[in-house]
C-alpha cells in the first residue's frame, strides 16, 4: 500500500468469527474479496480504486492468515460472514467487488441479501459449472502451477511475483487451499443451486473475464450474464483470470464506470 493511502486496520466479530480488512480511500464504500492467490491483502487495484471510494480490503475467512471459522463447509457459509461484516462496519449497500473464488462469495451475498449489495462486478469467478470446458483444479497441480495458470503467461506472473517463491508466499496458499477444500470440495469450485438464485441479484452487475482465463471457462462468464438481471460482460484482452492482479488499471475502470451509472 502506497503511503497516501494507508490506511486503517478494521475487524467485525461475526458468529463468533473475526473479520479482517484494511480500509483506505474517500467515497462511497467499496468492498473488496480477493482471487485465492492473493497472498497479502493490499495490491495497486486497491490503490486505484481508494482514489474514489472508501476501499474495505478484506482477508477471506481462512485465507491468508485469517481466523478460520471451524464451522463453515459451504461458501455460503463464508458469504454470511462477509454480509455480517458489512452490517456492523459499513452499515449499508456497498459496491462489491470479487475476484475468482472471492467472486463466487460476491455472488452468494448479492443473491440471498440483495439489500447489501448496491453495484457488483464478479471477476473470473467460480460457482458455475461450465457447459463448455473444465474448471482448473488446484488440488492437481503445485501451488505455483495454479499461480501460473491464473495469468496470461509467465512473463505477466513473473512481473507480478517478483520476489518468486518466499516460504510465506507458500504457506499462504498452502493455507488458502485448505480453505478452499473444506467450503468448495465437492463439487468442486461450483453450486448447481446458485444460479436459480441469481434472478434475484437487484444490483447493476458486469461481469469481468480475462480473454485468456485458462482457470475458468468462458461458459461459466455467460451464464452469470444470463441469469442475473441485466448483467453485462466485459472482456479485458491479453489478460488471464486473475485480472486484478494482472491488468489491476483495466479492472479499475470497469468498476468506476459500473459506479458512475
Amino acid at each position: 500500500m502506497s503511503e497516501a493511502t494507508r490506511g486503517r486496520e478494521l475487524t467485525a466479530t461475526v458468529a463468533g468469527c473475526v473479520v479482517r480488512a484494511t480500509s483506505a480511500g474517500q467515497g462511497p464504500p467499496l468492498v473488496v474479496l480477493d482471487h485465492s492467490i492473493a497472498d497479502r491483502r493490499w495490491h495497486a487495484i486497491h490503490d486505484l480504486l481508494a482514489a474514489n471510494h472508501t476501499v474495505h480490503a478484506l482477508d477471506l475467512p481462512g485465507f491468508n492468515g485469517a481466523p478460520r471459522p471451524s464451522w463453515a463447509r459451504d461458501v455460503r457459509d463464508v458469504a454470511t460472514l462477509i454480509g455480517g461484516y458489512i452490517r456492523k462496519v459499513v452499515g449499508g449497500p456497498v459496491s462489491l467487488v470479487g475476484s475468482e473464488f472471492g467472486g463466487w462469495i460476491a455472488a452468494e451475498l448479492a443473491a440471498f441479501v440483495p439489500e447489501l449489495v448496491s453495484r457488483l462486478t464478479l471477476v473470473g469467478s467460480a460457482g458455475m459449472l461450465p457447459t463448455d470446458g473444465q474448471i482448473t483444479d488446484m488440488m492437481l497441480v503445485s501451488h505455483s502451477g495454479y499461480a501460473r495458470q491464473c495469468f496470461s503467461g509467465d512473463a505477466a506472473y513473473d512481473a507480478f511475483f517478483t520476489d518468486g517463491l518466499t516460504d510465506e508466499r507458500l504457506l499462504a496458499w498452502d493455507f488458502n487451499r485448505e480453505m478452499v477444500a473444506r467450503v468448495a470440495w465437492k463439487p468442486y469450485m461450483y453450486n448447481r443451486r446458485l444460479a436459480p438464485m441469481l434472478a434475484d441479484v437487484a444490483a447493476p452487475t458486469v461481469v469481468v473475464w480475462g480473454e485468456r482465463d485458462h482457470v475458468m471457462p468462458r461458459s461459466c462468464a455467460d451464464q452469470f450474464v444470463e441469469h442475473i438481471p441485466g448483467a453485462t460482460l466485459e472482456t479485458i484482452h491479453g489478460c488471464g483470470n486473475a485480472v486484478a492482479l494482472e491488468r489491476p488499471d483495466a479492472l479499475a475502470a470497469v468498476v468506476n464506470t459500473l459506479v458512475a451509472r
